[in-house]
Parts: structure tokens; sequence; C-alpha cells
């Protein structure tokens, strides 16, 4: 099996030349991992506390309860570690999801409920076994999560040999395209992001390409699909390509002698794929003299940085983050949700579209199935996404409920934007967002190019 992928041109916001050079050549294939995704400012600007004019209470999962008498919705979201900065939004979109399924009758005839755990990071994988074991014997109907790909891929055993279905709204990495038939994601695999990230580096006419990259499944595998994509158009990599053994080991902090060889190589632009590595990074790269407007970020790291350097750091840097741009009714809901359960408002809004979405695909599917255990839930999830023929079309957890109830299959098409779940239990398609920084070290939405990654027999 060949997988290819495609950017196909439909665009949102000024991004036509984007989309133009994206339609037009194919992506890598390898992987990446999160912020994943989701939209807006990504972790920009602040919510403004908005109201919906709702009023959200927590639904804490009773005890005893299992999921054969209730859509019983875990997640294993990162409370700590560092990644905690994506935390919130995913939470949000979980709760609000639950409390939008409840508003609607419940699932299958079920009551929902939401258990929260720690997924942690790949610098403790206790936190993340600990808390996967903890939903086991919870016997939850989903378990929402892990943000970081290489948490999933400590703790994907866990889920699939206990056969509870397992929904990331965040991991991007290739290699967990099919990795087991309880796992799905709503945020698409790095052959999609990398594919864009490569075009936008060409598109800004770059032409020598350095990665500063942690020896990490998301780090690894995205560098690799963004390298095939640059090279494939002509650019050369110069430091930290595949194979060259240049990446740094997760939690490092003094990146001195990386900088130098990177800019040793005369790049024209530097991608930092890392996490909470880039904070010490960017100042380094400024100490060596590197004008940070020709750094490349993606989900990974493209968050609010006001408060981490001076104004202008990071002025006219670029990134990407899976996800198309959040309708403002959405964020209010789900900002409103975090603030009412949790006691303030988001301030970012990453993965918040595809957390809610993986609940709200799963509890379609136990509707469809009639039972909200996991079972019936992973053999319903791709036919509520769309992959039936003659699906209609609906946005909402109620007016799907509504065309299920009449005989009508569906495609439920929620915020997040992603299209039908193909066989690898992956989006088939989904939005790519693109951002700069401004002067104030806050990443700004420019636009969305949408891809979609189509496979195709040798």
């Amino acid at each position: 099996m060949n997988r290819s992928t495609t950017r196909r041109l439909r665009v949102i916001a000024p991004l036509a030349a984007l989309a133009l050079a994206a339609s037009a050549c194919g992506g890598g294939d390898s992987e990446s991992e999160p912020s994943g995704s989701e939209s807006s400012d990504s972790s920009g600007s602040e919510s403004e506390s908005a109201d919906s004019g709702e009023t959200f209470e927590a639904a804490d999962c009773a005890n005893g309860s299992t999921s054969a008498d209730t859509f019983k919705v875990g997640s294993i979201l990162p409370l700590t570690g560092n990644l905690a900065f994506l935390g919130p939004p995913e939470i949000a979109g979980v709760g609000l999801a639950v409390a939008d399924v409840n508003s609607a009758g419940g699932a299958a005839g079920n009551d929902a409920c939401f258990l929260s755990t720690d997924s942690g990071d790949t610098t403790d994988n206790s936190v993340g076994n600990g808390s996967a074991n903890q939903l086991v014997d919870a016997q939850v109907s989903i378990a929402v999560g892990a943000a970081a790909s290489g948490v999933t891929e400590n703790i994907i055993g866990t889920f699939t040999d206990n056969e509870i279905v397992q929904i990331s709204p965040a991991n991007t990495a290739t290699s967990l395209s099919g990795a087991s038939d309880y796992y799905f994601r709503t945020a698409p695999p790095d052959t999609i992001q990398g594919g864009a990230l490569g075009d936008l580096l060409i598109q800004d006419g770059r032409q020598r390409v350095a990665f500063i990259v942690f020896n990490d499944p998301y780090g690894t595998g995205l560098r690799n699909v963004v390298q095939q994509t640059v090279e494939d158009q002509g650019a050369e990599v110069v430091y930290g390509a595949e194979g060259d053994g240049d990446e740094f080991p997760p939690g490092q902090t003094t990146f001195s002698s990386e900088v130098t060889a990177a800019l040793a190589a005369e790049p024209d632009a530097i991608v930092i794929l890392a996490f909470d590595e880039t904070a010490s990074i960017i100042p380094e790269l400024e100490a060596q003299g590197w004008d940070n407007a020709n750094s490349y970020f993606s989900d990974g790291n493209l968050a609010d940085y006001s408060d981490s350097f001076d104004p202008g750091v990071l002025e006219g840097a670029k990134g990407t983050l899976p996800g198309a741009d959040a309708p403002d009714e959405f964020r209010d809901r789900v900002s409103s949700w975090y603030e009412d359960v949790e006691g303030s408002a988001l301030d970012d809004f990453s993965y918040a579209a595809e957390s809610y979405d993986a609940v709200i695909l799963a509890a379609l599917a136990a509707t469809r199935g009639e039972g909200t255990d996991p079972n019936t839930i992973r053999e319903n999830m791709r036919a509520v996404s769309g992959s039936e023929e003659g699906s209609e079309e609906c946005t909402t957890y109620e007016e799907c409920v509504a065309l299920l109830e009449d005989g009508t299959e569906i495609q439920y098409r929620g915020p997040s934007g992603i299209g039908p779940i193909n066989e690898d239990n992956d989006p088939s398609s989904a939005f790519i967002g693109i951002y700069q920084f401004d002067g104030d070290n806050v990443n700004q939405f420019q636009g969305a190019i949408e891809a979609t990654s189509d496979e195709a027999s040798q």
C-alpha cells in the first residue's frame, strides 16, 4: 500500500498562493504529533471570558457505573508535563460534548458521564500507564487521548488488550495509522501537516532548511514528511536530516551545540520540532544571531510566547496547526463550559474541536449500534463519520440522532471539519491552519487549506 497525500484547493482566508502550491504536490509518509489541532489562534489570544448564555455543570461518573449502563467517557489528557498547555481546551471539548449528549437525551438511551485522568508525557510513562489502567478498571465506553503520540504508543496496547475504544484528538504520528482496531483519531496524520509545512517553506522561497528536532515519534516523523516535501520540490536539508543523528533527547534544556551546528550549515530557514524545549531553543538562536522571523513551528510548539520572550523576538515566524478555524459560537460555548466547571475561561483552543468531535462521534456510534459498550462503538464509528454510501450530512448531535432514528445513514461534520474516518481509522481529510507570530509573540491565524489523505495500491 502506497500512501499519497494531496492538498485540495479549498482555502479559508488569504492563502490562495499556498493552496495553489499545495495542490500541485504530494506529501511524504511519516508522522507527527499534537497541538495538535484545533483551530484558531492556536494558543494565542485570550478568550474574552465569552458567555454563551448557557450554564454548565460537571457530569461526574457515579460509583459503580460501567459502559453497560452509561455512556462513560474517560479522558487521558495532559494535566501535567510538557503538553499541559493542551489540557484545558481538550478537557473542555470533552466536557462540552458530554453536556450536549445529555441535553439531547443521552446515547443509546443511557446518560453520559465524564471521568478525567492525566496522561502526563513521555518523560514519565508511569503517569499514562496508571491512568490507562484506571480507565480500564472503570469500564469506560471510550478513552479520549492521549495528546502526545509517544504517550499513545506506550498505552495503546492496554486499551486494545482490554477492548476499549481509544480516540485521540491530537495524535498525528503516521506510525499510529491502522495501529489497532480500537484506536481512532480526529486529528490528521502528519502526512497532511508535514506536507503543508513543507509547502509553506517552499512558498516562502526557502531552499536551505535546517531542523532542530527532538528524538520523539512526533518530532522525527513530522521532520521526515517535511524533509521529503521540500526535497521533492528542489530544496536542500542542510542540518538535522533523517539519518544524520542530530536529534536531541526530550527534556533537554541547553542547546548551544545544536544551534551552533545548525547555523554553521548556513540555512535560510530553521524548523523547530519540539515541545517545551522550544522555550530554551529560541533564546539560544537569538543569542547566536539568528533572526527568528526565519523560524518555523508546528502544533507541538505553536504557543503564545508573549510572557516568555521580549516583544518582537518571534515576529514574522510561522507555523502550522491541524484544524479549521473554529466558529466563534463553539469557542464561546467551550470556554463557558471550562469557566463554569473548572473556574476560568480558556485562553487556548488547540484541539478543543477535535476533542469535542471525538466524543460526539462515539455517542453517535453508540446510538446507531444501540449500545454504549466499546465494541458497539468501535463497529459503528466509521459509519457515523460518513463512510456509508448516501450518508446525509449533519452538524449537531441532536440533528444527527434524529436522522439515525429515522433510519438515515449520516455523516457527522463537526467543528473540527474532518472528513469520514478511513480504513486506518484516520480522518480522510482535514484542515491545516497557517499562523504567523505578531510583535507580541502571539501566533495569529492567517488561513487554512484542506488536505485529503488518499490510499492507493502500488
